[in-house]
């Protein structure tokens, strides 16, 4: 019979359910390795084939690990609270629980066709009461400690939706990503968790983690550490003054003018009436930007003068005042001082508006480059500063901030662009927030013998008529009394962000059936931290930042033994897929489009080609279940792991496929040979004989890659080992029954089904996943002869395969009987012998 995946993997994944194979164990007799993916939101609309990358990627190596004698925890959970769900629950009149176990089911469904080998008995929702029973455990430790406070602060608010948004969800137009509904810029009364408290340890930390560096860039520029001063502007005519921050205070002397938030308090009080309209105008057309919009390099520099000027402390310059929407009200004082000779920025600005640009720090060394053409952004020497001239850059600093000091004008200071997390939702579908509010509106944390709080049941999940959240409809559950008092309380209407359940799963995977504590003290010192964490660059930021901050304060309370939850960090690329689009935008399904002379059509329309990410809106999404249905599981893991490094974007070509199809259709072939009555048996070639030399040094050779290949997280080349070792093995006569053994092994976490079926079919009653992973003998692994380039007077006449340990007299007489050298010898003087043990042999000759 030829090899059947759609017969073979069934079955397999109905063993190792039955046995609950991959059952994680707290085994303290062997040592640990805990591999963890990003776990997913289950959308309804399931997994595409770019989603089990990295799935792949973290199975291989803890099939690996547990044959190498590792105790595994390898588990799988579902980040299902969010708007999404709650938005179809609206569309679709279905609650968002039945929604999201729907999703939740099928999403199931599908990873475990692709043979994973998580612990299912381990597996969590954040949606389950079960789970966010301590989420809300966590919070009230968080207000417990003041890192969980109220207050006004401006929001993304949705209208339409009736919620705020968080930064990431709202598009640089100011709209909903999502919807494309407007979003506008409120104040409301938030709860907030005061994730400044540990920006410095944030940063600081991150230099003990084997993480990308690009990651860990991202992580420090997003907390913004800055060490600089500020610096108090007065404003000329005016009872008011301003503080900026400023890295360099050396360049003090060049700030030619000041820039305001748009939303500065101050605006409105020293803009003058000759520019109001205009001042008020461009605010009201930056409150619809959002904020990640604006803190971009944008092309195009807008501003608008307000009319006012500032008084530079260390010359008594009057200097205008601006408003522009680079400067944000909610990052560092909310004003800057320009100095466009020496910030790229301030510079186009200045350029855009023909202000004036002054230097004054010149290199050190060589000619200053024109100021009005280019900033000079780098140290140097102090120049146009007055008695400072001639000081070198961090000389000038320290001797400028001290002088502000002295007459009360600017002080030293470290500053963050991180700011406090804002952790409330107007939103029906999260965790309700332990507290409840006396009629002062004081807010009073409920004791956890009572947790969990649960959701109400709605069926209408829109805010109510006055703009409350949906949680303001369950008047029954609204009205609650002191936990102390008796008095009359209600309950908070805000519910988590969807990052809460997200911050700490890793933790209850540790202890996930545990109902007395969220994790208990052993489990969690036997499994932290995690060892490898596999995800999306679209995480690098938000979800690591908040996940890092809460373990900090679980560590602060001794309630977790690690200060990092995440030792290892690695980045997949994204598996797109080809898009096809008329001029008009329309796009068109693949099984739509002809090639005709090398151009793309549907219907007669000429489309264009593009590798995009895959979308339904695109039409270019891959269904896993189609390729499994046409190829196989095993397959289809193959081909994801052997389209290129695992860290690389790469386009999915189903086409692709049928290659690695085709290898694990060889690979069968070199197990069994078709009998008479049809059925497949042993082929005659693997028997139960000792290899000889060849043989095992391709094994070791063999074993040797493709370990360090999984160790480093190269699967490609680890693939293209095994298909090496089929190519000679199908050459061979003889093929050792204890080499193919070990050949088995090292596919196994690759195919496991196969591998399953081919360690069965050779005799073998136990599961291959727990087999002694195979070793090798270093001293295999070198060649015993080399390569040594032979040249006449530096050019390259013949190359001679010696011995390694050749001595050079001898490597030089074989050299002289080359024919092609001896007639570059002829008639010559030998004058010089250059040689390099296995390397390279140099005859000079007169």
């Amino acid at each position: 019979m030829p090899y059947d995946p759609a017969t073979i993997e069934p079955r397999w994944q109905t063993f190792w359910e039955d046995n609950k194979t991959f059952r994680a164990v707290e085994d303290r007799t062997r040592p640990k390795y805990y591999v963890l993916d990003m776990f997913p939101y289950p959308s309804g609309a399931g997994l595409h084939v770019g989603h089990p990358e990295g799935y792949t990627a973290t199975d291989i190596v803890a099939r690996y690990k547990r044959m190498a004698g590792f105790s595994v925890l390898h588990p799988m959970g579902w980040d299902a609270f969010g708007l999404p769900a709650e938005r179809a629950a609206v569309r679709e009149e279905i609650h968002p629980a039945e929604i999201t176990k729907r999703n939740t089911d099928n999403f199931r469904r599908q990873i475990k066709r692709l043979g994973f080998s998580y612990d299912w008995d381990r597996e969590v929702d954040t949606s389950s009461e079960a789970y966010y029973r301590w989420t809300q455990w966590i919070f009230l430790r968080l207000h417990e400690q003041g890192l969980a406070y109220q207050a006004e602060v401006p929001v993304n608010w949705c209208p339409a939706l009736g919620t705020v948004l968080a930064n990431e969800e709202v598009s640089p137009d100011g709209t909903y990503k999502e919807t494309g509904d407007p979003v506008e810029k409120r104040m409301m009364r938030q709860w907030m968790l005061r994730i400044t408290a540990y920006a410095d340890r944030l940063t600081d930390d991150l230099q003990d983690l084997d993480w990308p560096e690009p990651v860990k860039k991202m992580q420090r520029d997003w907390i913004g550490r800055s060490h600089g001063a500020e610096v108090q502007f007065r404003v000329d005519g005016a009872d008011a003054e301003f503080t900026v921050f400023t890295t360099r205070p050396d360049t003090l002397f060049g700030a030619t003018y000041c820039v305001l938030a748009p939303e500065h308090e101050l605006v409105a009080q020293i803009t003058t009436d000759e520019h109001r309209a205009e001042v008020v105008a461009y605010a009201d057309r930056s409150a619809r930007r959002s904020e990640r919009d604006r803190r971009a390099d944008a092309k195009e520099k807008t501003g608008v003068f307000i009319g006012a000027f500032a008084v530079n402390p260390i010359n008594d310059e009057k200097i205008p005042v601006w408003i522009a929407d680079y400067v944000l009200a909610g990052y560092g004082t909310g004003a800057i001082m320009a100095v466009p000779a020496h910030d790229e920025r301030d510079h186009a600005f200045a350029t855009a508006f023909d202000l004036p640009i002054r230097d004054v720090v010149r290199p050190a060394h060589g000619s200053a480059p024109d100021a009005r053409q280019t900033a000079f952004l780098t140290d140097g020497v102090a120049c146009n500063s007055g008695a400072y001239d001639g000081l070198e850059t961090a000389v000038c600093k320290e001797r400028i901030v001290i002088d502000l000091e002295k007459v009360g004008a600017g002080r030293a200071r470290v500053q963050y662009a991180l700011r406090d997390w804002l952790f409330s939702r107007q939103r029906y579908w999260g965790e309700p927030f332990p507290l409840v509010k006396t009629p002062d509106g004081t807010a009073v944390p409920l004791p956890d013998d009572v947790l969990p709080i649960t959701l109400p049941h709605l069926t209408e999940f829109k805010p109510t008529a006055d703009g409350r959240p949906p949680l303001a409809r369950a008047s029954d559950w609204l009205q609650v009394p002191h936990p102390e008092t008796g008095e009359p309380c209600e309950r908070e209407t805000n519910t988590m962000p969807q990052w809460a359940g997200s911050c700490w799963y890793y933790l209850r995977f540790c202890d996930a059936r545990n109902d007395q504590e969220a994790w208990s003290s052993e489990n969690e010192k036997y499994w932290m931290p995690v060892d490898l964490y596999i995800g999306g660059t679209e995480h690098a930021v938000l979800h690591l930042l908040y996940a890092r901050f809460w373990h900090k304060v679980l560590f602060d309370l001794e309630l977790v033994s690690t200060k990092e939850p995440f030792q290892k960090l690695f980045n997949q690329g994204m598996i797109r897929a080809y898009s096809y689009k008329d001029s008009s935008g329309r796009y068109y399904h693949e099984s739509d489009v002809e090639r005709r002379d090398g151009k793309l059509f549907a219907n007669g329309i000429e489309l264009s080609g593009q590798v995009e990410k895959m979308s339904k809106s695109k039409l270019n999404v891959v269904n896993p279940d189609h390729i499994i249905d046409a190829y196989g599981a095993d397959a289809m893991r193959l081909y994801e792991m052997f389209m290129g490094p695992l860290e690389m974007a790469k386009p999915w070509q189903t086409s692709g496929i049928e290659g690695v199809s085709r290898f694990l259709n060889r690979v069968w072939r070199l197990f069994f040979a078709e009998s008479e009555d049809g059925d497949d048996s042993i082929h005659p070639s693997i028997q139960d004989v000792n290899a000889d030399d060849d043989t095992t040094k391709l094994r070791h050779a063999t074993v040797a890659a493709v370990t360090e290949d999984i160790e480093n997280l190269r699967f490609n080349t680890a693939i293209s080992r095994m298909m090496e070792f089929v190519n000679v093995m199908n050459q061979r006569d003889v093929r050792p029954r204890s080499v193919m053994g070990d050949f088995i092994k090292l596919l196994a976490p690759f195919a496991p089904h196969l591998g399953e079926e081919l360690w069965h079919r050779l005799g073998h009653a136990d599961t291959i996943a727990f087999e002694s992973w195979p070793t090798f003998d270093p001293s295999l692994l070198q060649e015993d002869t080399v390569t040594v380039p032979v040249q006449v007077n530096g050019k390259v006449r013949a190359r001679l395969e010696v011995s390694k340990d050749l001595e050079e007299d001898a490597v030089v007489a074989l050299a002289r009987e080359d024919p092609a050298v001896q007639k570059h010898l002829a008639d010559k003087e030998l004058r010089k012998i250059i040689y390099r043990p296995g390397r390279m042999l140099n005859l000079v000759v007169s």
